[in-house]
């Protein structure tokens, strides 16, 4: 057969004319999301409720999508979850299935114009200090703290900066390439300060770094406030991060996968910092990992992941001794556990579909040993089986059998 014919009885083949029919209609879509993104809008544009008051966040139908040539990457789809006040929400799945990125989407950091939040809402409570007429007894104008419930899905760029670093802050991965070389531990961390609080001292900004430097656990704080980030550890880089993250005393912490890359020592120093640090500021921590063990020590909750979709959340409690969906149950079994009598490690067979051209039926079909007749059918509703549970799976629908 001829190469020519190849092509064209290769489905995964995209001809030159259907990559520019793409390109063509993606550049629309982006032109409409970018020009909405960066307009100008009143504050009461993006102002909204809680569904309820006991949670910080609560993240609803988000899609989150990249346009590229060869399609729309649907990298968060349909994803919907609460993260409570005082409490730690862990998103756990594989690398791609869209941890990250949803994270990403909160902060509105996505890389535009090709990454965009497509549809859905984000809405945070945030806090907000106003200064008032009433003066106290030394004469200063007394602050009083209002909420305001925003939708970040809605915001304009240009205003996110009212949440993003001040309400909202994000511990990365990879402390090396998130701290600029160039520049001192100290001169990176006062940069905090002065963008949240313009009218801050060099002196004012100084004594806050040092602050937050002692409170991460960071012995001669003087001495790493003057250092550059080739100079210290993995695990100092990493309290450094947290310590950026908390210099403007936020109310939620993003913290994704923040113990990569550390040896299982700095590990556990790093877990135990952030749930002391959780009831020292008072706020809630979305932790993002693929290491269940790591979700099992820190998480009140739990948000199972799969192709850009939640196919299970609920306690830690019910997550580990309750699992329901296959591919939770699988994802506990490739963990290596020091009981097990096998020589090899399970894994779960298959692939992960591609994102591009996801089916309409449940994503894990394919890799599933639990299928049913109805797994071809539409793809799984969100199924309630405990007041705090929820699984998106067939196999739990009303008058479903096992089987």
């Amino acid at each position: 057969m001829s190469e020519k014919n190849t092509k064209k009885t290769n489905k995964n083949y995209l001809s030159g004319r259907e990559v520019r029919a793409i390109a063509k209609e993606n550049a629309k879509v982006m032109k409409k999301l970018e020009a909405y993104k960066n307009r100008k809008a009143d504050e009461s544009e993006y102002l909204t409720q809680m569904r309820s008051d006991e949670n910080i966040l609560e993240i609803d139908n988000l899609h989150t999508y990249f346009f590229t040539e060869q399609g729309v990457v649907k990298a968060v789809n349909g994803v919907s979850f609460d993260v409570p006040k005082n409490m730690t929400i862990g998103i756990v799945g594989e690398s791609g299935c869209g941890k990250s990125v949803t994270s990403m989407s909160v902060m509105r950091l996505l890389q535009g114009p090709t990454g965009q939040i497509y549809s859905g809402e984000i809405r945070f409570k945030a806090v907000e200090e106003k200064e008032t007429d009433k003066k106290d007894e030394a004469g200063n104008a007394i602050v009083e703290k209002e909420e305001k419930v925003y939708d970040i899905a809605k915001m304009p760029i240009r205003d996110i900066h009212k949440i993003r670093g001040n309400q909202i802050a994000m511990i990365f991965q990879e402390p090396m390439t998130s701290l600029n070389p160039i520049f001192t531990i100290g001169q990176q961390l006062d940069e905090v300060t002065f963008i949240h609080k313009p009218d801050a001292t060099k002196e004012m900004a100084k004594e806050k770094s040092i602050e937050m430097l002692n409170l991460v656990g960071i012995a001669m704080p003087e001495r790493v406030y003057n250092a550059y980030p080739h100079e210290l550890s993995g695990g100092m880089r990493q309290r450094v991060m947290i310590a950026m993250a908390l210099a403007s005393d936020p109310r939620l912490i993003i913290a994704d996968e923040p113990t990569t890359a550390l040896d299982v020592t700095i590990q556990a120093q790093i877990l135990d910092l952030l749930r002391d640090l959780k009831t020292k500021i008072d706020g809630s921590i979305m932790l993002i990992t693929h290491d269940l063990g790591i979700i099992a020590e820190m998480a009140d909750y739990v948000v199972v992941m799969y192709a850009g979709r939640v196919i299970e959340k609920g306690t830690v409690e019910e997550i580990f001794h309750n699992p329901l969906h296959p591919y939770t149950i699988g994802l506990q079994k490739s963990k290596p556990t020091l009981d097990s009598d096998s020589e090899t490690l399970y894994n779960i067979p298959g692939n992960v579909p591609n994102p591009i051209n996801m089916p309409n039926h449940c994503y894990f079909k394919e890799r599933c040993s639990k299928c049913v007749n109805k797994c071809s059918g539409d793809y799984p509703e969100m199924i309630q089986v405990s007041p705090t549970h929820f699984v998106s799976c067939h196999l739990y629908e009303e008058g479903q059998k096992n089987g």
